[in-house]
């Protein structure tokens, strides 16, 4: 199969951010790709099969507002890495597909999760996301600590 990997070089704008988290690099690979609903999406919008190129969509509720987002899966290494597609629409990537890449690496006492999203076609979209996953990443933490603390998964 030939995998459809998106042009960014007309987007250059692009962000990193870090986190440890107390959590394993399996189990944050599982949560990027079957757990959307546990931790980021509202749970019953998610369409999402962990295979390479296969549409997805989800909606995240953020003051009263549902907020679609589409894409689909260009790289999965369980445990290791995600590689996403990521398209939003007014505020977020507006309509650009973007590429989030999430890696995963053991760290002490868990994993260091440092995820790349990239394409975006203006500088002001990039910083808004720049300011807005370090809040995502602690808010993921959180959840899925939860998550794992309650013998759900």
């Amino acid at each position: 199969m030939t995998r459809c990997v998106p042009d960014l070089s007309d987007r250059p704008y692009a962000l990193t951010v870090q986190r440890r988290m107390p959590l394993t690099p399996d189990a944050l690979f599982t949560a990027w790709t079957e757990q959307f609903g546990v931790w980021f999406a509202v749970p019953e919008s998610v369409l999402m099969k962990p295979a390479i190129d296969v549409p997805f969509f989800f909606a995240t509720a953020f003051q009263g507002t549902l907020h679609p987002h589409y894409g689909r899966f260009l790289r999965l290494e369980p445990g290791r890495l995600v590689e996403l597609t990521w398209v939003t629409g007014a505020g977020g990537t507006e309509g650009a597909e973007t590429v989030v890449t999430v890696e995963f690496s053991p760290a002490a006492e868990g994993t260091l999760v440092r995820l790349t999203h990239a394409g975006f076609p203006r500088a002001e979209l990039r910083d808004r996301a720049e300011a807005a996953w370090p809040l995502v990443l602690e808010q993921m933490e959180q959840q899925l600590v939860s998550y794992v603390h309650d013998g759900v998964s």
